[in-house]
């Protein structure tokens, strides 16, 4: 159970931290009357874990834990302290300083997290080498270093530069066969569990390097580059998560050389993911020689569909008319791959503009794939721009269009919010019992009470048995106190 509480700890520390440090706090911890009553409260549990062989800081724990998971930072910071004041011979003293440093960084206090992560590696140097524990401290000094501390700053530049070293001794480690291949600098966490391809996890050592590097470059981002640049170089295996994180880190700083470096990265990077997470964060680059870029990756005959995929993304993100012209070219390229040229029609339907809703209807006349009609009529869906309701209703009457898109019209137009004057007015001019059965779905998904009379009509008066078992079904879906009674009185007949 103990372990059980742990490892829910753990997962809501990992988590907490992926957030930045919220505004610092001034206040050193002090017991408030609040966590003093929480303590009293959880006495009796106290005096039940010291009567056992159970550590007498468990129940303690549990109530910190308790705050923690709640957010309540700064009780929970209280609480871990007064696992320390109440049982200085408790084995769990290293874990509840950890955790007092960890909940202290969410409120913001800065200061006193170091300080008492500096006294974990003092008292507990062995829980203070876990990974988890020197990613905190990194974090917490990357924060202190922006705010102008120079202690905090030498450190910061010191583990940024072991960041890229790390990797080269890992691989002179691999070619001895002295060190197993993606150990860190720490012999501690080096015995930590290892993924199957011998290179650890995403979350042991690189989250501590990483951070490092996320710090310097909040810190000084010009000497940050060179760093970051180099670790983008690296080819040894195991380096290929660090890259991965590293290009996110590129894609913020703001530098005439950051498209320049993802794209290198994007075409010659040996790692798919690599590769696509550096066209991903080209979406972030404000330049408009970023479009070029992304246009040369698309229609690249090297690249494979999910870099491809990414560059569509990009483009639709970078907010331009040359991007905008370019998906429109792209979705109309007869010769390029269909799943690529939905992606393309989608997209142009998440940008702005006042004209997509014209060139979607326009596109659809051009198009011979249904598949790509289906996702232009998505599209023109998510918009209530004029003229787009008509040509929804217009798909669907027109019995020269295949019956699976008219269903899909029908569907599109119901979720977008149509008029159901206008949508309830098709039934009777449609044949085809699919089309009737899907407006009656469509009429079943909208919350108006012309809904529920429109279903009840059909229940009564449609003459095709199941399309009047289909009204009926969903009648006895709806929460209309009118449609319970409408179904009590044809149970009644």
């Amino acid at each position: 159970m103990i372990w059980t509480m742990m490892a829910g700890l753990m997962t809501v520390a990992q988590v907490a931290l992926a957030t930045p440090a919220p505004q610092r706090a001034h206040a050193p911890v002090a017991l408030t009357e609040a966590t003093t009553a929480a303590v009293a409260q959880a006495e009796p549990m106290l005096f039940a874990d010291a009567a056992s062989d159970v550590d007498p800081a468990d129940s303690l724990f549990r109530v910190a834990n308790e705050r923690l998971a709640k957010g309540d930072y700064k009780g929970a910071a209280e609480l871990f302290r007064s696992v320390r004041q109440r049982y200085p011979k408790s084995a769990r003293l290293g874990e509840a300083m950890y955790y007092e440093a960890f909940a202290l960084y969410r409120t913001g206090d800065l200061t006193h997290a170091r300080n008492t992560l500096d006294e974990l590696r003092s008292k507990y140097p062995q829980q203070a080498s876990r990974g988890d524990a020197n990613t905190l401290r990194t974090r917490v000094c990357g924060e202190l270093a922006r705010q102008g501390d120079g202690d905090c700053a030498e450190e910061v530049t010191r583990m940024s530069a072991r960041a890229v070293a790390v990797v080269d001794s890992a691989r002179q480690g691999a070619r001895s066969g002295s060190v197993s291949v993606g150990a860190s600098a720490s012999s501690n966490r080096g015995s930590r569990a290892r993924a199957s391809d011998g290179c650890g996890s995403d979350d042991d050592e690189d989250d501590e390097r990483i951070a490092a590097l996320n710090a310097l470059l909040q810190m000084d981002a010009d000497r940050a580059m060179p760093i970051l640049t180099k670790v983008l170089a690296k080819r040894e295996k195991c380096s290929e998560r660090l890259r991965r994180k590293a290009v996110f880190l590129i894609s913020q700083k703001r530098s005439p050389e950051t498209a320049d470096i993802l794209l290198a990265a994007a075409k010659d990077d040996p790692d798919a993911e690599v590769r696509e997470q550096a066209v991903f964060w080209m979406s972030q680059v404000r330049e408009p020689r970023v479009t070029d870029m992304l246009l040369g990756l698309l229609n690249s005959p090297s690249a494979d569909l999910s870099l491809r995929e990414k560059a569509l993304f990009s483009l639709s993100q970078n907010h331009s008319a040359k991007s905008a012209d370019a998906l429109r070219s792209y979705a109309e390229n007869e010769s390029a791959p269909t799943e690529l040229r939905e992606k393309a029609i989608f997209w142009i339907g998440q940008m702005s503009g006042s004209d997509k809703g014209e060139y979607l209807r326009s596109l659809y006349k051009k198009l011979g794939n249904a598949e790509l009609k289906e996702k232009v009529l998505f599209s023109v869906s998510q918009q209530r721009a004029n003229g787009n309701e008509a040509f929804l209703l217009g798909i669907v009457g027109d019995p020269k269009e295949p019956v699976e898109l008219r269903k899909k019209a029908i569907f599109w137009a119901g979720q977008m919010g149509v008029d159901l004057s206008q949508l309830g007015g098709l039934y009777a001019k449609l044949d085809d019992r699919d089309l009737k059965e899907q407006l009656i779905f469509a009429y079943s998904q909208r919350r108006e009470s012309a809904a529920v009379d429109r279903l009840m009509e059909i229940a009564r008066s449609e003459k095709d048995r199941e399309l009047r078992k289909k009204a009926i079904f969903w009648l006895g879906q709806s929460r209309d106190p009118r449609a319970a009674g409408f179904l009590a009185e044809l149970i009644d007949k």
